[in-house]
């Protein structure tokens, strides 16, 4: 992890009418940098995500990838600045192969054309080739290798959580976004997912993630922000969150017994 920020979010807000969803929320995120966003439910989580995934436009703010303004900008032109994400609901391509529902996640790497394709240009192969064993590498990653060649509605959705983040690898993001990953999964993949995500932030992929388990995501975040009604009232490391009264405050009853379990041991 490098002390540079690659996303950098200033004075965020959005408005709904008379509702502010968020309110002048800032923070960064360091290149290779897992940064969890917590909150109770209506905190604004999910429309930060949105804003800065290209969603929503914000009412007032910046959002900046590696110095570039991407506040405003169309969703496919922040994915090709290298922004994937992921979402709360499994989106998979029906009667697709597993296969080739991770492909798709390449499309903004390829150089091809149409012309370039019906004239069947060496390149387009090449591009193919590799694409395709990208897809398997990142498949036996999520451990998924056994469902190679399957059609993903035989997936469970624990599985199909995988699926989502092996597609948004396989376009090599700078950034990825995690929304709610561990929802669904047995003991044994949230285990594995969590080893996953510490691979990708290692490999210098910067992690933003969403997730209301907080055994998984305490010990995971480098650092964690805290939301409450649209505003931040916290940021530090899970050990500096679990200890501050406003979060207290935040999370009462069994919420706030999650919280104090999930952090790492002092």
């Amino acid at each position: 992890m490098t002390n540079a920020p690659l996303i950098r979010v200033e004075g965020l807000t959005k408005r709904f009418g008379g509702l502010i969803a968020v309110e002048d929320l800032s923070f960064d995120v360091g290149s290779g940098e897992i940064l969890a966003l917590i909150g109770p439910n209506g905190a604004g989580k999910t429309t930060t995500f949105n804003l800065i995934a290209g969603v929503l436009s914000p009412s007032a703010g910046q959002i900046a990838l590696d110095g570039r303004r991407i506040d405003g900008m169309p969703v496919h032109k922040i994915a090709g600045l290298g922004m994937m994400r992921t979402f709360q609901h499994n989106m998979p391509f029906a009667g697709m192969s597993l296969t080739d529902n991770v492909l798709i996640g390449s499309h903004r790497k390829l150089r091809a054309s149409v012309l370039d394709i019906l004239a069947g240009r060496a390149f387009v192969r090449d591009e193919e080739a590799q694409a395709r064993q990208r897809a398997s590498e990142l498949i036996d990653f999520v451990g998924l290798d056994a469902y190679r060649d399957a059609d993903v509605t035989t997936l469970s959705f624990g599985e199909g959580r995988l699926l989502e983040i092996a597609r948004a690898l396989a376009g090599s993001p700078r950034v990825i976004l995690l929304d709610e990953p561990a929802a669904g999964l047995t003991a044994a993949e949230t285990s594995r997912l969590s080893a996953m995500i510490r691979q990708i932030a290692a490999d210098g992929v910067s992690v933003l993630l969403v997730e209301h388990d907080m055994h998984f995501l305490l010990p995971l975040a480098h650092r964690v922000v805290v939301l409450n009604f649209g505003r931040k009232i916290a940021e530090g490391t899970s050990r500096d969150i679990v200890r501050d009264p406003a979060v207290k405050e935040a999370y009462l009853g069994e919420a706030a017994g999650a919280l104090r379990e999930g952090a790492p041991d002092a």
